[in-house]
């Protein structure tokens, strides 16, 4: 009990990962024109205006916020089971290019390796790709050289390597080491892993549009500014503490939609598509370790 009210107070304080160093320094400006206005009704000036308390319902701020909110992690969710069928698709597509693919001759295993490092390659140039970010040394280990090379000159690297694995089924099967029904499920498999590409990119290429989220943040700052003429006739000098507060809500309600509205980023709320990758990567190296029936090994302890 004491462990579970220890890690719930640990998080209430942590700051990595929350909104609290993007929303304070405007939290604190709104606490500080509170803090103005309450100055300027302690000197007698008429700055108490209740009727502001209409310029904005409560209600439709809120609608407005839960639907920025709700959009963003609908976002956030679908990029999750995009990146979670690409995991599962791999290994599937991994598994079967390992067992079903007939070996005649030890470079057919080389080859066989190559292809699921190209899997592998397949999810970080997908990371790198949707992070706008080049071909860097992370697709060096698991591509030889002349590919690595090509790779930096393509403007969409993940189609590159789709190419490549496809053309590695592709000969598979014009040497009958694949029949045409292995060929089709495998193809079936890389057309998958090209369309949640597609989709990952339509989430990136469609954010939320600026004109309504212009307006919404058009539509906090006018509130949190109106709100310490609603409030000084009551709160006195709390005026400028409470506004913080609640400025500090609603700003943290809006940024959390910011946040997590691309969800292929590096930011702490992000997607952790490293560890997604790595976890791909160790799955191909697992797999690599088992000897499939078809193959050299296995035929040699059958024999003996």
């Amino acid at each position: 009990m004491v462990l579970i009210k220890w890690a719930w107070l640990r998080d209430t304080l942590r700051l990595r990962g929350s909104v609290i160093p993007a929303v304070l320094p405007r939290s604190l400006a709104c606490g500080g024109f509170g803090g103005m206005i309450s100055l300027l009704h302690w000197l007698g000036m008429p700055v108490s205006a209740p009727l502001l308390a209409s310029l904005i319902p409560n209600i439709v701020l809120g609608l407005l916020l839960v639907f920025r909110t709700n959009t963003a992690y609908e976002r956030f969710w679908e990029g999750r089971k995009m990146w979670g069928s690409i995991i599962n698709t791999v290994r599937n597509l991994a598994r079967q290019i390992w067992t079903i693919g007939i070996e005649e001759n030890p470079g057919d295993r080389q080859d066989k390796k190559a292809t699921l490092y190209l899997l592998v390659a397949f999810a970080v140039a997908t990371k790198l790709h949707l992070r706008q970010q080049p071909v860097n040394s992370e697709l060096e280990t698991l591509l030889s050289h002349s590919r690595y090379s090509k790779l930096k000159l393509m403007n969409n690297p993940p189609l590159e390597i789709a190419f490549w694995i496809e053309d590695y089924l592709q000969r598979q099967y014009q040497s009958d080491r694949l029949n045409v029904h292995q060929r089709i499920a495998m193809q079936q498999l890389l057309n998958l892993l090209v369309d949640h590409l597609g989709s990952c990119e339509r989430i990136l290429k469609t954010p939320i549009p600026m004109a309504y989220a212009i307006h919404l943040k058009q539509l906090l700052l006018l509130y949190c500014l109106a709100l310490p003429f609603q409030l000084v006739s009551g709160l006195q000098w709390w005026t400028g503490l409470i506004v913080a507060l609640v400025s500090f809500t609603l700003f943290g309600i809006e940024e959390i939609g910011v946040e997590i509205e691309n969800p292929f980023g590096t930011d702490a709320n992000d997607l952790p598509l490293d560890a997604m990758c790595s976890t791909m990567l160790h799955n191909i190296e697992d797999l690599m370790m088992l000897s499939p029936s078809n193959s050299t090994d296995s035929l040699q302890e059958i024999s003996h």
